[in-house]
């Protein structure tokens, strides 16, 4: 069993049994593909633990304007930060397939995680994750040029943790385009050129990496 798959193990006996969260403290909801799980600046009474499917985490930067930031899955939890205290969500989350979400009374997890701390500790690591990715996007969006950009947001998306589940399938151009803090006809073009270049391959909505050390090469050099 690898890391992973222990921490989810170890995440649901913990929310079902282990620190014995009733079920007046916390809900599992079943989410849509395109349903909105929670929008920034609302109100934050939950921490949402993800049971299984697919999220796409954004930032709200402006009118019909986003910043992708990351996908979560089975095993994230997300709007972490109300358990220490943030009462509105810093960010948005929409459910990419259909995604079960339990939801938890923060107050109760909170609880919950001091008579269990070396869990908490997990948990606090794997939210360390976000803010990495967070400080990955303010680099993207200020030193790297736009295919160093696309560059870098293909590589994150075609990472081992989401080996088995083909992420390019629930992504739209304009997703992609989003995660690389570009506009949609930027990344279009830069993917045909990636193409010609025999760095990816595309078929339709599916994007194939090829030549892996070129990509790199780009996003790294920016």
């Amino acid at each position: 069993m690898s890391e992973l798959q222990q921490y989810n193990l170890v995440a649901e006996q913990l929310i079902a049994e282990n620190l014995n969260i009733g079920d007046g403290q916390k809900a599992k909801i079943t989410y849509l593909r395109g349903e909105q799980i929670f929008k920034q600046g609302a109100f934050a009474p939950y921490v949402i633990y993800i049971v299984s499917g697919l999220v796409k985490v954004y930032l709200q930067t402006g009118y019909e304007k986003q910043i992708n930031i990351t996908l979560a899955k089975a095993g994230d939890f997300l709007a972490f930060a109300s358990v220490f205290g943030e009462n509105v969500y810093t960010y948005s989350a929409q459910a990419l397939r259909v995604s079960e979400i339990c939801m938890i009374e923060k107050e109760s997890l909170k609880a919950a995680l001091l008579n269990n701390p070396e869990f908490a500790l997990q948990i606090t690591s794997r939210n360390y994750r976000i803010e990495s990715l967070l400080l990955e996007t303010i680099k993207n969006l200020s030193y790297k040029q736009m295919r160093g950009k696309l560059a870098s947001s293909l590589l994150y998306l075609s990472q081992e943790e989401f080996a088995g589940e083909n992420v390019f399938e629930y992504l739209t151009r304009q997703d992609l385009a989003d995660f690389a803090s570009v506009s949609t006809e930027s990344a279009i073009k830069f993917l045909k050129e990636f193409e010609k270049e025999g760095i990816v391959n595309l078929n339709g909505k599916n994007i194939q990496l090829i030549d892996l050390a070129k990509l790199e090469q780009i996003s790294k050099n920016g």
